[in-house]
């Protein structure tokens, strides 16, 4: 995540996903494609400590955190619905957000988190995956953690070129 950080504020900002859509795939940045229309900006990143549920939890209290999970096993890859406790290692190899988190109606307390594979994956694209269990957490959710620091203004928009014309009938 922070190699994306370092990419984002060296290159004066992002652009939106509807100007560049992602799409699940290999293959080469169109540089020029990125460029245009970029409307955010960071000023830096924060790791925050690695493992330490707790201190993740400090953070996605503030805004959603960018993490790094071991997406490898099958249990995650097919996972529907409920809070996640499945199999899965901390072979880091797949970039997510978590967002939020919370205790479910039957104790269990996971975290929320967005995936980039469409609303058709888990729950309308999120994740409730278990929360406290050690180790880096559940698919090593605490082991790489980090978010953007945000202190000056946005990139300003470039102002359209107006059509001026006359109405001839007025002179």
């Amino acid at each position: 995540m922070e190699n994306a950080f370092e990419f984002i504020k060296s290159h004066g900002g992002i652009t939106t996903e509807s100007a560049y859509p992602y799409h699940a795939s290999n293959g080469t940045c169109d540089g020029a494609r990125a460029r245009r229309g970029r409307v955010v900006a960071i000023d830096g990143h924060q790791a925050v400590p690695a493992g330490s549920e707790d201190a993740l939890a400090k953070a996605v209290a503030h805004q959603p955190v960018s993490v790094a999970i071991d997406a490898g096993g099958q249990a995650l890859q097919f996972y529907s619905e409920g809070v996640f406790t499945g199999d899965c290692g901390t072979d880091l190899d797949h970039g997510v957000a978590a967002v939020g988190y919370g205790v479910s109606d039957d104790g269990t307390p996971y975290w929320i988190v967005k995936n980039s594979w469409g609303p058709s994956w888990g729950e309308g694209g999120y994740i409730r995956m278990q929360r406290g269990t050690g180790n880096g957490g559940l698919c090593g959710i605490a082991m790489e953690a980090s978010f953007p620091i945000k202190t000056s203004p946005n990139p300003s928009r470039k102002p359209r070129r107006a059509l001026i014309t006359r109405d001839a009938s007025s002179q």
